[in-house]
């Protein structure tokens, strides 16, 4: 093809500055005004035009003349002499047609640039700030837990990076947390699995990194692409991440600990809420417990260095503190231990786990010289009996639930399952049992409805688990179908109050727990909540994944609450530090206590859970009152 004449090549530079933007465009159009203003010039010097009674203009006069004019159309109101006025007629309207196309330039220019910030593509440039990848109901909790960790900080920051409208994350964020304090969110819109986009967030400058599980057909691999993309970029920082990262099916998860090495601490969310609502069935309150510890309003779990404790046991160091509570120790390997024999010599380089108020606080004290031995009471361990329980409702948690169950309950007990989902029969069909302990069964329950309700005869079971539609229905919608289910569970057990009901519910929205305190359940798990707080917490603690697994690990530590009864007096006023001895002398570590009571006095809805008290001070425990521990039975 031919390369054309010159114009065609004049024509093709013209339309490359042309397409150069804002800059060229307001250029060209002050070239257009100089042509202008000079040729004006060059008129009315060439044919000595002035103003009447005036003298010839020279080149520069004309040129100032011309350009005034073509600024401002009023100054030729004042003009003499027709010649002189036609030329500068001419100047303004021609400066006229100039103003008017420059206005028109800016103003699509601002709009444009507008257009593109809205689109949150700019390079964030922080230091030591949050990024939070992808977008889920999880994020509105984990926001709100970072704000409260970040108060004590100078100008912190949470930046956010979703494949959504940047103004409408931010909308979204800001209707639903209230109460930013001194953080400032920062949203952007791109793929966190495209390496360029993630450097739109700065990861090479963050203090931390959160990623959510997003709301699309193949989460965990998006999960593991995202890890991948930042622990593998050629222009990656020298120093590691702190990466907390959700998983969903725990068998995605060996992958993304190869993919991330020690850098990511991962969530395996379904597994935590499975866990925690089964041991919830056989302990209610327990939820309260880990929301206490997960929470960065009360009290958190810190690692340590104690170089006071180095040489003696674990059971002298836990008698050591009096307003944080000693439950664990971190070799110099990095591998964490709940709960140690009590005989665990304490060696340079290892770190304490505790729990404390604020890590300011974390402090020795000399324990009371004339702390009376313990009396305990004697142990009831016998036989695991035989269990009924009835999962209502259904969701991807259902068969971890069932696999855990499995793993507690005695010889010929029985899990009834009872929803009403698509393609139930073949996912119950699939669920695997550890061991022969349990037997399940399937009825098809429409468990929005009282006669079908009723028809399963809900006293007959030892346990109720209500779980929410939330594979299948919006969060809201989910948690009014379990609000119903509760409400009928309610009727039921009014009307037969000789025969308690023992009830624990899955809630997603933490909003709808108020709503469902009228049901009178026994205890709430509110899922989408505790996987917020558990992934703000590793976010700023590298062992809290370690921690965690032994606690809810059936080979591991478990926290546990038993009657105070076991421990010390009913009745009698005791120190907290008492009850630390009598849990030593049992092996256990004492974190807390159970009183009900006091449900009514915090409005944190832990339902009366307190963990660290201070051991110093004076209780009279009652007979319903249960004391917290992390034991291994």
């Amino acid at each position: 093809m031919a390369n054309g004449g010159w114009r065609a090549r004049l024509r093709y530079e013209f339309d490359k500055s042309m397409a150069a933007g804002t800059i060229a465009l307001i250029g060209w159009l002050g070239i257009v005004s100089l042509v202008i203003i000079a040729f004006a010039a060059l008129v009315v010097v060439a044919l000595a035009i002035s103003p009447d009674g005036a003298e010839p203009l020279s080149f520069l006069e004309g040129f100032w003349a011309s350009l005034m004019r073509t600024l401002d159309p009023g100054t030729m109101g004042g003009d003499d002499g027709w010649s002189f006025r036609l030329v500068m007629l001419a100047v303004t309207l021609a400066g006229i047609f100039v103003v008017s196309a420059l206005i028109g330039v800016l103003s699509t220019g601002l709009e444009a640039k507008l257009d593109q910030l809205r689109k949150g593509r700019s390079i964030v440039l922080e230091r030591d700030h949050t990024i939070i990848f992808n977008w889920s109901p999880s994020i509105f909790d984990i926001v709100s837990e970072l704000v409260i960790a970040n108060e004590s900080r100078t100008r912190p920051r949470i930046v956010i990076m979703a494949d959504r409208d940047k103004v409408e994350m931010e909308d979204e964020l800001y209707s639903k947390v209230t109460e930013l304090k001194n953080t400032r969110i920062i949203c952007r819109s791109g793929d966190p699995t495209d390496l360029y986009d993630i450097g739109i967030v700065n990861p090479q400058t963050c203090r931390s990194v959160i990623i959510l599980s997003p709301e699309a057909d193949d989460p965990d691999p998006r999960v593991i692409k995202t890890i991948l993309a930042l622990v593998n970029d050629p222009g990656r920082r020298e120093a590691p991440y702190r990466i907390a990262a959700e998983i969903r099916e725990e068998a995605n998860a060996e992958i993304a600990r190869v993919v991330g090495g020690d850098e990511v601490q991962l969530v395996l969310a379904d597994d935590l809420i499975a866990r925690i609502m089964v041991h919830s069935t056989r302990q209610p309150g327990l939820s309260g417990v880990y929301t206490e510890l997960l929470d960065f309003d009360g009290c958190e779990i810190y690692a340590a260095e104690q170089p006071e404790l180095e040489g003696k046991s674990f059971g002298e160091a836990i008698m050591a503190y009096d307003v944080c509570s000693l439950i664990g120790l971190c070799g110099a390997d990095g591998k964490v231990a709940l709960n140690p024999p009590m005989e665990t010599r304490i060696e340079p380089g290892m770190k304490a786990i505790l729990i404390a108020e604020d890590d300011d606080e974390i402090a020795s004290a000399a324990p009371p010289a004339d702390l009376p031995p313990p009396a305990l009471a004697p142990a009831r361990d016998g036989p695991v009996p035989a269990e009924k329980t009835l999962l209502l409702g259904w969701n991807r948690r259902a068969p971890v639930v069932a696999l855990e169950l499995s793993r507690y309950v005695g010889p010929g007990s029985l899990l009834t399952i009872a929803a009403d989902t698509p393609e139930i029969e073949a996912q119950v069909a699939a669920i695997e049992i550890a061991g022969d302990n349990l037997k399940v069964e399937f009825k098809r329950v429409d468990t929005g409805r009282a006669a079908e309700v009723d028809a399963l005869d809900p006293l007959a079971y030892d346990h109720i688990l209500v779980l929410g539609y939330g594979d299948h229905m919006e969060p809201q919608s989910a948690d009014t179908r379990t609000l119903v289910t509760l409400l009928h569970l309610r009727r039921i057990s009014e009307g037969a109050p000789e025969r308690p009901m023992s009830v624990v519910s899955e809630m997603i929205d933490v909003r709808n727990r108020a709503l469902a305190e009228v049901t009178r359940v026994d205890d709430f798990v509110v899922s989408n909540k505790l996987v917020s707080l558990m992934l703000a917490q590793a976010s700023e603690n590298e062992y809290l994944e370690a921690i965690f697994k032994d606690l809810l690990d059936e080979e591991g530590s478990e926290v546990c609450l038993k009657p105070a009864s076991a421990y010390v007096p009913v009745g009698e006023p005791v120190t907290f530090y008492q009850v630390a001895a009598a849990a030593a002398a049992r092996g256990e570590v004492a974190i807390g206590h159970h009183r009900p009571v006091l449900a009514a006095q915090s409005d944190r809805g832990l339902g009366g859970v307190i963990v660290n008290p201070t051991k110093s001070e004076a209780i009279r425990y009652d007979v319903a009152d249960r004391i917290i521990v992390i034991a291994r039975d």
